[in-house]
C-alpha cells in the first residue's frame, strides 16, 4: 500500500484519480480548497477508511510524510481561472514551489498536471511534446498559461538541482462526469444548453477544432505517466488525437440529446487556440502502448446522463 497525496483532489479530474488510486488499494490524501472542487465529488469515497479529506490551499506550505504526490490544484476553465488571474498564478507557481519542496523533503515522485494550454495557439498541428508553443504573456489567458509554463520549469529546475523525482503531463481537452456544469468548457457549456433547449452558443464560426478525451482515458495515462521508471520524467500529451470541429461537437450533443436547440454564434474570445490535437507518439511509446479507448458518442452519452440526473431532469 503505498501512501498518495491527491492536491486538487476534489476537483472533476482529481476525484475520479482519487477513486482510481483507492481501488488499487493505496492509501489516499485528499487536499482541496474547493475553489473549484466539491466535497459533493468524494462524499462516496468518505467511508473508506483508507480516504482522508483536508481542506488546504497550495499556495500556503502543506507537511506530511507520503510516497507519491499529485499536483492538480488549478482551477482549469477560463472562467474559474480568469475570475481571480493573480491567484491563478499563486495556485500554479507558488503551489508547484510547495509541493516540490515537500517532494525533495521527504524524496517522494511527484507528477505534475500541466496542460496542452502551454502550447498557446499552435503554429505547428498537431502538437509534439518539443513545441515550445505561441503563447501571449500578457494576454488574458495568461494567468493560466504561462502558470503552468513556469510550473514546468520548476519541475524541471527540481529535478536538475535537487534529483526531485518528477513527472509531467499535458492534459488536452478533459470532459466526462462530475464536471461543474458551470464551468464554462465547451462540452457541460453545450450539454446543459441542450437538455434545456436553449440555442447552443459557438465563439467563433465553429471551425476551430479541439480533441476531446473521456475522463477515463486520462486517468490511466496519468496512474501510467506515475509508474513509469525515473529515467522519463516527461512532458507527455494525455490526450485523444481524434480531431472535431466546435460545430461538429455542437451538432453531435443537439444529436444525442434529442435537443431542439439552434446554434447561435458570438465574438470569439481573446487569444483561443484555433486548433488543438495532441500527437501521443510518445505517450504509446513510453506508457505501455496508453492510447484512449472511449470514443466521443461513448463519453458523451455518460455525460448527458450525469448531468441529467444532476438538474433531475
Amino acid at each position: 500500500m503505498k501512501k498518495i497525496l491527491v492536491t486538487g483532489g476534489a476537483g472533476f479530474i482529481g476525484s475520479h484519480l482519487c477513486e482510481r488510486l483507492l481501488n488499487e488499494g493505496n492509501e489516499v490524501i485528499c487536499l482541496d480548497n474547493y475553489f473549484t472542487g466539491s466535497k459533493q465529488n468524494v462524499v462516496h469515497l468518505l467511508d473508506n477508511p483508507y480516504f482522508e479529506l483536508i481542506r488546504h490551499d497550495v499556495t500556503e506550505p502543506f507537511f506530511i510524510e507520503v510516497d507519491e504526490i499529485y499536483n492538480l490544484a488549478c482551477p482549469a476553465s477560463p472562467i474559474h481561472y480568469q475570475y481571480n488571474p493573480i491567484k491563478t498564478i499563486k495556485t500554479s507557481v507558488m503551489g508547484a514551489v510547495n509541493m516540490l519542496g515537500l517532494a525533495k523533503r521527504i524524496r517522494a515522485k511527484i507528477l505534475q498536471a500541466s496542460t496542452s494550454e502551454v502550447y498557446g495557439d499552435p503554429k505547428i498541428h498537431p502538437q509534439t511534446e518539443d513545441y515550445w508553443g505561441h503563447v501571449n504573456p500578457i494576454g488574458l489567458r495568461s494567468c493560466y498559461d504561462e502558470g503552468k509554463r513556469c510550473a514546468e520549469s520548476l519541475f524541471m529546475n527540481y529535478h536538475h538541482q535537487n534529483n526531485v523525482r518528477i513527472k509531467i503531463i499535458r492534459i488536452f481537452n478533459t470532459y466526462g462526469t462530475r464536471m461543474h456544469p458551470q464551468d464554462g468548457r465547451v462540452v457541460s457549456n453545450f450539454i446543459i444548453q441542450a437538455l434545456h433547449n436553449e440555442d447552443i452558443t459557438i465563439y467563433g464560426d465553429g471551425h476551430q477544432t479541439r480533441s476531446f478525451q473521456y475522463v477515463d482515458d486520462l486517468i490511466e495515462g496519468m496512474t501510467r505517466m506515475m509508474a513509469t521508471g525515473d529515467e522519463f520524467v516527461g512532458p507527455v500529451n494525455i490526450g485523444n488525437p481524434k480531431e472535431f470541429t466546435i460545430r461538429e461537437l455542437a451538432e453531435k450533443i443537439i444529436e444525442l440529446t434529442g435537443a431542439r436547440s439552434k446554434l447561435m454564434f458570438m465574438p470569439l474570445p481573446e487569444d483561443d487556440p484555433a486548433q488543438r490535437q495532441p500527437d501521443i507518439s510518445l505517450a504509446k511509446q513510453e506508457l505501455s502502448g496508453w492510447e484512449p479507448r472511449i470514443h466521443l458518442e461513448e463519453g458523451l452519452l455518460k455525460t448527458i446522463a450525469y448531468f441529467k440526473q444532476l438538474q433531475n431532469l
